[in-house]
């Protein structure tokens, strides 16, 4: 096994990135809808924002493992590993800061009443 690239164009170098700024910008927006949630839903907004940053942490992780998995197969067999792990998570972590926003709409809507 080599360290060095596989080829020159270096695309899971890429995609990793590419998956790396999604996981933070999910996490980022979790944390924000806790700052604009917290006086309609209460403690309901942090649960949103910690579940929604968990989520979004554990995708981050498993992107960088899928990372080394597809590095170590495509430098040795040259076959990609197939997991979604990170996808599930990513997705996880998109419905629970969706879900929150739902829910404070509704919260702002019914307290316009």
């Amino acid at each position: 096994m080599t360290d060095r690239p596989f080829d020159p164009g270096l695309q899971p170098e890429r995609t990793l990135l590419s998956w790396r700024r999604t996981c933070l910008a999910l996490a980022v927006a979790s944390l924000v809808s806790v700052r604009f949630a917290a006086e309609v839903l209460g403690l309901a907004a942090v649960v949103f924002g910690v579940v929604g940053m968990a989520m979004a942490a554990g995708a981050y992780v498993a992107a960088g493992h899928r990372y080394r998995r597809a590095h170590r197969a495509l430098s040795t067999d040259g076959e990609l590993p197939t997991d979604a792990a990170a996808l599930l998570l990513l997705l996880g972590a998109l419905v629970t800061v969706g879900a929150a926003c739902a829910v404070y709409v509704v919260g702002i809507a019914a307290s316009r009443l």
